[in-house]
């Protein structure tokens, strides 16, 4: 295996023997609470939870991503989970002002607990993982590029929450195959 690989292997491990995995469970608790879910997060991330909402969706949860056409309004006993591994983008901000003023909880994943998106938050899920945020100069920690090494860790995240939620909710994979698609 080339030392590339190596590295980003060792990156992706040394950023999950970091996370607290308590911080997931209670994560998880949340999705397995709400009535309807919308989730949002910009670039590279969107591409993360679009695959974690997929995911959902095959579980039987009600749930949108934030933007398309069908999204529905988010309020009391509904859950907005954003993305936002720098801890703040401008669009993520606005939107999370919106679901607070609706009365949704909100669950922020970010590598930047600090960040002003955290503020929104009823829960913070700290994936401690360089971003855009930290990239450079000293603060560089990965040999993957900007954000990948958050981007790619989300993705080994959402697949075991979602091991979590078949758990939690007793979901059967032949349930989940029921909600695949069949227009592939």
């Amino acid at each position: 295996m080339s030392t590339l690989y190596k590295a980003a292997l060792s990156e992706l491990e040394n950023t999950f023997n970091r996370l607290d995995d308590a911080e997931v469970d209670k994560a998880v608790e949340m999705i397995a609470a709400a009535r309807k879910i919308v989730v949002f997060a910009g670039g590279r991330e969107k591409l993360q939870i679009m695959g974690f909402a997929m995911r959902l969706f095959h579980m039987g949860l009600a749930v949108a991503v934030e933007g398309d056409m069908t999204t529905p309004p988010v309020g009391k006993g509904d859950l907005f989970i954003v993305s936002v591994g720098p801890g703040e983008i401008s669009t993520a901000l606005a939107l999370l002002g919106v679901a607070k003023a609706a009365g949704a909880s909100i669950l922020v994943l970010t590598a930047q607990p600090q960040g002003r998106a955290a503020k929104y938050a009823d829960f913070v899920l700290h994936l401690p993982a360089q971003t855009m945020a930290d990239d450079q100069g000293e603060k560089k920690t990965s040999v993957l590029p900007m954000g990948s090494l958050y981007e790619g860790a989300l993705f080994v995240l959402f697949e075991v929450m979602v091991l979590k939620l078949i758990d939690t909710l007793v979901i059967s994979p032949e349930a989940m195959r029921a909600n695949h698609t069949n227009l592939e």
